[in-house]
């Protein structure tokens, strides 16, 4: 049973940082692509940044330079670490994990993780 635990959300003042954790089981970690996603209120789900087996990354437009994706696949574990933040990344962030790459022209597929609630104050 695949399972995914997303973690570190919480609230933090714009210009602040935050580090998201998602751990998996499950599943052989170290092949499969993945990714982080983030829906906020009234809006449709939206790739944030994604990572292969071998960590080539891709990160949406709105978040390059400011967000980090990276994996240890002796953890099974892929964090997100997100600086310079915004009110407008407020959302909830999700985790995904999928067999094929991950980029922003792919539906949304694979498993998913319950999410985790990330608010940004102005």
């Amino acid at each position: 049973q695949v399972q995914l635990v997303e973690s570190g959300g919480g609230l933090v003042q714009a210009g602040g940082s935050l580090r998201l954790s998602c751990a998996a089981s499950g599943i052989i970690f170290r092949v499969n692509n993945m990714g982080w996603y983030r829906q906020a209120p009234g809006k449709q789900r939206e790739l944030v940044a994604s990572i292969t087996p071998d960590s080539s990354t891709n990160y949406a437009d709105s978040v390059k330079g400011r967000f980090s994706i990276s994996r240890d696949n002796t953890k099974n574990t892929v964090n997100l670490q997100m600086n310079s933040l915004k009110p407008d990344d407020t959302a909830v962030y999700y985790c995904n994990v999928r067999g094929d790459r991950i980029t922003i022209a792919s539906p949304p597929a694979g498993y998913w993780g319950k999410g985790t609630l990330v608010t940004v104050s102005s």
